[in-house]
């Protein structure tokens, strides 16, 4: 440090020489470093030149300023020295009068002391001998307050002078009239329909009138009791009043008047400590007061609920919450008003209450507005002139129905997301009710429905309803738009509008169990209508056959009837069903427009064939009479034929369900062939007509090879319940199909 300072080279040292600095530089420096040293040191002169002006410039308005006050302050104090001076010379003057006035006074002082106690007295004795009077005055003009207040007063006076015979009398006389205002005012304290602050007043003064205070606690309560019941009575009048305006009737008077009575009651009994009392009367004083209010609490919000439960589905939901909110906010100040005490009950229980009815009440709106969509619908397809506008129609109802179904639901949801806000003073999910309740918006409310809506529908599909076949064809298609894209939509918009991880969760239901109900229905319904289209194909073809004298036939000329109407009764069918559901073929029009090849069909009677025909024919038209005798050879066919399962469940393709109602009518048609006896033209009669359905059902179906087995099965069952097995020959059939 000491070599520091010592430096001569160092231009902040006091030692700096000048001509060293400059000697070493020039020697260890480059010209260039010189120059730079130069400009630098020329700068920090500078620098400090102006700093050195500008600490002059302070300094010397710091000390003008100095200076100035100064000459102020002289000026100040002449005129300071000159009031003392002043004052000095007039106290002098007053301690010279005070002297003068105590000489003079000194002999009658202790006098006019004794004359002011005297005076003071005479005052009190006035006080006290005008005190009857001025008791009943005040009771007169209902001032007890006052009244307990110089009773109270003049007590001080009769303790010290009362065991004078004229104190005495003032006394008696003044302690019956409080004797008579201390009955008035238990009778007061008594009376009903008094308020909660003229209790608290009333109670006020016969505590400091000596009234018992255990006794006086009870009755408070009691009393205060009664009041509030009949405020409760009130409010169970007020049923014109809306939400917030009845809560706010009970938050103004019940919860007010309660809190009222809670704060005196602890103020005068619990907080003070009374020596004529037991040690455990505060204590005790204290659980009656909890007591006391919880009990009230409880009913109020039991009123409350009741007016909440009967305003669900009728009054606004915002108006009732805003309510509560307010009911809520009034509770919890309340619990920071009522020290020492614990308010059991709160809103959010009837808040959670009011959620979960909401919901049912709700999951009933959904089930009417589903009912009345479904009778919408019913009434649609009974009013459709025919099955091809109901085709072109079946569409719009499905759109309508599935559109009315998710909008209505998403409506719902959005509507009780407002017990979720984040303005309300409460929070249900913080709850473990409120939480389950969330969760059972999820399951009860959106799941129940959509389970709701399967059991519904399946419920059309039962065999003992008589449900027209296009609306199971509605439902069915309506239950598979919801397995594909509605209930992923509806399920994950709940679990995003109210938090809910349904995919960690394992009591909630998952999405794919309601995806598959719905594929069930979906398939129950189409199953069902199926079954209904093959069945009133059935009995056209049944009435057909059972109708008819088989043995007393003429020879056959034409087609009947009923089998053009089956094949126009199965267009009519596959129009509708292809307005619905995807053709599997790669026409426009979704109908095959040419039949497969012979070398496919493996029919009942191809062993028998001995020549190919057209394409479109089965082998069976080329059957003579030798052949047909060989019915031990049908019978081993059937034994290593594929066994056609008639009533299965059909793929959501149209193929596959114009298949299925074929299987069926065919499958009819067989069993009354096998049930009748045939002469030759009633064979020949089945051979013709079989030859029409073949010519014709291959067009509505990916496979005729079961259409072909089955008619085999037909046209041999005649042939063997035939007494004269000749059949047409084929040139003949084919032309009266032909022509048909």
């Amino acid at each position: 440090m000491a070599e520091t300072k010592a430096n001569p080279f160092d231009m902040d040292s006091s030692t700096f020489d000048a001509e060293k600095y400059l000697e070493r530089l020039l020697k260890d420096c480059s010209l260039r470093q010189i120059m730079d040293t130069e400009a630098a040191v020329v700068k920090d002169t500078q620098t400090l030149h102006s700093d050195m002006q500008t600490l002059v410039y302070e300094n010397y308005n710091k000390f003008i300023s100095a200076t100035d006050t100064i000459r102020r302050m002289k000026d100040d104090f002449k005129q300071m020295e000159t009031d003392v001076n002043l004052l000095k010379t007039k106290m002098q003057s007053i301690t010279s009068f005070s002297e003068q006035i105590t000489g003079t006074l000194q002999g009658t002082r202790s006098q006019l002391c004794r004359l002011s106690e005297k005076h003071s007295l005479l005052k009190r004795l006035q006080f006290l001998s005008t005190l009857p009077a001025k008791l009943k005055s005040l009771i007169e003009e209902q001032n007890y307050a006052q009244a307990v207040q110089d009773y109270l007063h003049a007590q001080k006076v009769f303790a010290q002078y009362g065991r004078q015979p004229s104190f005495d009398g003032i006394q008696r006389d003044c302690d019956a009239i409080m004797a008579d205002l201390k009955e008035q005012l238990r009778k007061d304290f008594q009376r009903a329909g008094n308020t909660a602050q003229s209790l608290t007043e009333i109670g006020e003064l016969l505590l400091q009138l000596d009234e018992k205070t255990s006794d006086l606690a009870s009755e408070m309560l009691t009393c205060a009791g009664k009041r509030l019941h009949e405020q409760i009575v009130m409010l169970q009048d007020q049923t014109e009043r809306d939400m917030l305006e009845f809560v706010d009737m009970g938050i103004d008077g019940f919860l007010n008047d309660l809190a009222l009575v809670v704060t005196s009651y602890f103020d005068m009994f619990v907080a003070k400590h009374y020596e004529q009392e037991r040690d455990d009367f505060q204590e005790n004083a204290l659980l009656e007061l909890n007591v006391f209010l919880n009990q009230n609490i409880d009913k109020y919000l039991n009123l409350v609920q009741d007016r909440v439960e009967s305003d669900i589905g009728f009054g606004d939901t915002q108006v009732m919450l805003r309510a509560l909110d307010r009911l809520h906010r009034r509770l919890q100040a309340m619990r920071n008003i009522c020290r020492g005490l614990e308010v059991q009950r709160n809103t959010v229980s009837i808040i959670i209450s009011a959620a979960h009815q909401l919901c049912d009440a709700h999951a009933k709106n959904l089930k009417d507005h589903f009912a009345d969509s479904l009778s919408a619908v019913r009434l649609s397809l009974v009013s459709a002139k025919s099955d091809a506008a109901a085709g072109l129609n079946l569409s719009d109802l499905i759109s309508n129905l599935y559109v009315a179904m998710v909008e209505k639901i998403k409506g719902v949801l959005q509507d009780l997301l407002i017990f979720l806000r984040t303005d309300w003073s409460f929070n249900i999910k913080a709850e473990h009710k409120g939480a389950l309740c969330v969760e059972g918006i999820r399951e009860n409310l959106l799941i129940g429905f959509l389970r709701h809506i399967a059991k519904v529908m399946c419920g059309f599909g039962d065999a003992s309803s008589s449900s027209p076949p296009n609306l199971l064809l509605v439902l069915s298609k309506t239950c598979l738009e919801l397995e594909q894209q509605g209930v992923h939509i509806l399920i994950a918009l709940v679990d995003d509008l109210y938090e809910i991880d349904s995919e960690n969760s394992a009591t909630l239901t998952h999405e794919t169990e309601i995806c598959a109900e719905m594929r069930e229905t979906a398939q129950a319904l189409l199953d069902s209508y199926v079954r209904l289209q093959g069945t009133n194909i059935s009995q056209m073809l049944r009435k057909s056959v059972e109708t008819r004298d088989w043995l007393n036939c003429l020879e056959p000329r034409s087609v009947r009837a009923v089998m053009k109407r089956v094949v126009e009764e199965l267009g009519s069918i596959e129009t509708v069903v292809a307005s619905l559901y995807e053709a599997t073929t790669n026409t426009a029009s979704g109908f095959r427009t040419t039949a497969s090849s012979d070398s496919s069909r493996k029919t009942y009677f191809s062993n028998f064939a001995s020549t190919s025909k057209p394409q479109y024919r089965s082998n069976w038209s080329n059957y003579t009479p030798s052949q047909l005798e060989s019915s031990y050879v049908s019978n081993i066919h059937r034994l290593f034929s594929e066994r056609v399962e008639i009533f299965t469940s059909v793929e959501f393709t149209k193929a596959s369900i114009v298949m299925g109602i074929i299987k069926i009518g065919l499958k009819t048609l067989l069993e009354c062939v096998r049930l009748r006896t045939f002469s030759k033209y009633g064979l020949q009669q089945i051979q013709v007509d079989a030859h029409y359905l073949q010519m014709n059902l291959w067009r509505f179906v990916s496979d005729e090879n079961l259409v072909n087995f089955l008619l085999d099965e037909i046209l041999g069952s005649a042939v063997q319940r035939c007494l004269e097995s000749v059949l047409m020959e084929p040139n003949a059939v084919e032309i009266i199909c032909e022509r048909a």
